[in-house]
């Protein structure tokens, strides 16, 4: 017995294979880019290290043009650890965080909000694009043959049975992932715009980017202010008993 169009039906047999992990693994990566974006947004605490940073650079910049910014380029954070002191180590990043740490501790563990930025820098949005336009042109060609099909007679009869269930199950399916990937477009370009920048000059993957580089030469920042000020506490401490016994000696020599 020829089957017809066989070609056309093991394609149809391996959309149907991997479509189940295909499905799982694109609203995965969907869903982090969502969830990243709103996480970053609602975040009360990353909100109050942005005025922190920008009265630190209005601070800094007093009496000139810039010390009255209303606002600073998303890209700024960065350079926070290009700025140091001309007598010490210390950059601005880390004076951003001793300052927080003596003023605002609760301030320090910001990242902790972001469960999923770092996922979602791994995401391109373009990836994304080309991936469900994928998905939605092998539901078509599965359309398709069923159509065809129709003319097979009674040899594609179980084939075409089980293709318009999977069909009905996977255009829901679809239609579930379309909205989804919508939204994504939509928070991808409120984050940008969020932070006062231009979707289409500081895209998605640029944010996402800069603000897990952020997150961690902050935290490396306030890991290295910690260690000093232990490092500190011991000098003193060593300072001090060096102090003691040198009064101690003094004192036995007056005694003499």
């Amino acid at each position: 017995m020829k089957v017809p169009r066989v070609e056309s039906k093991l394609r149809v047999f391996s959309f149907k294979i991997q479509f189940g992990s295909q499905i799982s693994e694109f609203r995965k990566s969907l869903n982090a880019v969502n969830s990243a974006c709103n996480e970053v947004r609602n975040s009360v605490k990353l909100k109050e290290i942005m005025k922190k940073v920008l009265y630190l650079g209005n601070t800094l910049n007093q009496g000139t043009a810039r010390g009255s910014a209303i606002g600073f380029k998303l890209d700024s954070l960065l350079k926070l650890t290009d700025t140091r002191a001309s007598t010490s180590k210390m950059t601005l990043m880390h004076y951003l965080c001793k300052v927080l740490a003596a003023k605002a501790p609760a301030l320090l563990d910001f990242h902790l909000e972001f469960v999923s930025l770092e996922a979602a820098t791994k995401i391109q949005l373009k990836s994304l694009a080309e991936e469900m336009q994928a998905i939605i042109k092998g539901l078509e060609k599965l359309k398709q043959e069923l159509v065809a099909s129709e003319n097979d007679g009674p040899v594609s009869e179980v084939f075409r049975k089980t293709l318009k269930e999977f069909i009905s199950v996977a255009e829901t399916e679809v239609v579930s992932l379309t909205n989804l990937y919508s939204m994504v477009g939509r928070n991808a370009d409120a984050l940008a715009l969020y932070f006062g920048e231009d979707p289409a000059r500081c895209p998605f993957e640029q944010v996402t980017a800069t603000l897990l580089n952020f997150v961690r030469l902050f935290r490396k920042a306030h890991e290295e202010n910690v260690k000093q000020a232990e490092l500190d506490k011991k000098k003193a401490e060593k300072e001090a008993e060096m102090e003691k016994a040198k009064e101690s000696n003094l004192k036995k020599k007056s005694a003499k």
